[in-house]
């Protein structure tokens, strides 16, 4: 096998393990174990968005709104305003903090089962807190934050604190691909739109106006990385390519710490986890993270 053939390799099983822990993560955002601890907190729940602004922020301590906005960086700021700072006035991040935790608990317990307390959690648990806690986290507010937090006792929460971990990691270094590619927050999400990651409509669930978008497709079209459809071109789909290979380059670090056969283990082990979270139909089909489709 040629060193190149290896390096390939290796960033696929680097994608392959984001594949298959991001849903171990984002039921936290739509499951109703969770959103019950959310209304039991104050928050409405009509709508996903003011939990959403709640949970994930969190470990990031009560902050603004414009440091949520720079975090996140995909949402307008003006969505983020409509819930950052004011949800503190609900909750403030400890609580939120204890309820992520005690809704986390609930999931998986109605996910899983007996299996909870079964050793092949516990084992992928031990995993993949071994491939977060190995995780550079400068220049990662998301990860450092998260990663700051105390672990929990019980292994199955373990396992979601690590899956939340790595890919907090992973989005902050798809940040900085995203910036070094130079794509500014709507452009991102235009860009992405265009090699058919989602549907504009589910990007544009992320607050932009049309106005906006608009003006992004126009930016990008400037730089021949759009047609006039809003396709992306062959500049397009390359320069989006480039980022995607950078993301995985900036999320390689723990799993190369955690090494072949533990992250091959581990891919074993979260294989029935996933199916079991995709199955629940907790899960919108289409997001704007493109799984599956990048």
């Amino acid at each position: 096998m040629t060193e190149e053939a290896a390096e390939v390799m290796e960033l696929g099983r680097v994608r392959q393990m984001w594949h298959l822990l991001e849903p171990l993560h984002a039921v936290v955002y739509y499951a109703p174990e969770v959103f019950a601890e959310a209304e039991k907190l104050g928050y409405s729940t009509d709508l996903r968005w003011p939990s959403y602004f709640a949970w994930r922020p969190a470990p990031l301590g009560p902050v603004g709104g414009e440091v949520v906005s720079a975090a996140f960086y995909s949402f307008s700021p003006r969505m983020v305003a409509e819930y950052v700072p004011a949800g503190w006035a609900t909750a403030d991040p400890a609580q939120v903090l204890a309820a992520r935790l005690r809704g986390m608990d609930g999931v998986y317990r109605a996910l899983f089962g007996e299996r909870v307390d079964g050793p092949e959690i516990a084992e992928a648990a031990a995993l993949a807190r071994r491939a977060a806690e190995a995780a550079d986290t400068a220049g990662r507010p998301l990860a450092a934050a998260n990663a700051a937090l105390p672990w929990p006792d019980a292994p199955h929460l373990v396992l979601w604190q690590a899956a939340t971990v790595l890919r907090e990691h992973r989005g902050d270094g798809h940040l900085a691909a995203l910036l070094t590619a130079g794509l500014d927050p709507v452009e991102a999400l235009v860009s992405f739109a265009g090699i058919g990651a989602a549907s504009a409509e589910t990007f544009r669930s992320r607050g932009w106006s049309d106005e906006e978008w608009a003006a992004a497709r126009e930016r990008l079209a400037v730089r021949g990385l759009l047609d006039a459809d809003g396709v992306a071109t062959e500049a397009g789909r390359a320069l989006r390519g480039e980022v995607e290979r950078a993301t995985d380059e900036l999320a390689a670090a723990p799993w190369q710490a955690l090494g072949a056969e533990g992250t091959a283990r581990l891919a074993e082990l979260l294989g029935p986890l996933w199916v079991e979270v995709l199955g629940s139909g907790l899960l919108p089909s289409e997001t704007t993270l493109g799984i599956g489709k990048v």
